[in-house]
């Protein structure tokens, strides 16, 4: 053996602690690498979850709202008896208390009545059934109410039912 070849007891083991060293850093960023994987999908989880819970909770509103809707569409025959009653001069007494009661309810819950003679016509939300034209308007307008509309949570429940006036042809110099 030449001299070159053979090595000492101290370069033997300073070659194997480098060589262990090596092997353990390989291990240590094996490690990392799947800590960081397992971060990720641990994150993309929660994210997934989170949006989970607000689909769920966003559907959980509608249905709801949905549920109510449909119950005080039910009332809206009721409301409209209560209405003709008051204008009548037939509200009087305990059908009165019970009238505004109902009513204040509806409103509670969030229904809320539209339909005023002057507002600007909106297909939308109103049911034309008449139509005539003026000269002392300047934009179609509703002229009568007939039965009022409802709306609740943003959508129009029931529409109301109007007469409509517009501007006479020509009136427009």
């Amino acid at each position: 053996m030449t001299e070159e070849n053979i090595n000492t007891p101290a370069e033997s083991s300073e070659a194997e602690l480098s060589a262990a060293v090596d092997e353990a850093l390989a291990e240590v960023n094996v490690v990392v690498d799947e800590i960081a994987t397992l971060t990720g999908d641990l994150q993309r989880l929660q994210a997934e979850y989170a949006n989970y819970r607000k689909r769920v909770d966003r559907d959980r509103e509608q249905a709801r709202d949905s549920i109510k809707a449909g119950v005080l569409s039910e009332l809206l025959p009721v409301l409209d008896d209560i209405g003709r009653a008051r204008s009548h001069g037939e509200l009087e007494g305990g059908f009165k208390s019970v009238g505004e009661a109902l009513e204040s309810l509806v409103a509670k819950l969030g229904m809320r009545q539209f339909g005023q003679a002057g507002d600007a016509f909106d297909p939308l939300r109103h049911e034309a059934i008449a139509h005539e034209e003026s000269s002392e308007v300047t934009h179609e307008a509703v002229a009568t109410v007939l039965q009022l509309g409802y709306e609740f949570a943003g959508r129009v429940v029931r529409p109301a039912i109007v007469t409509v006036v517009s501007p006479a042809a020509g009136a427009s110099d």
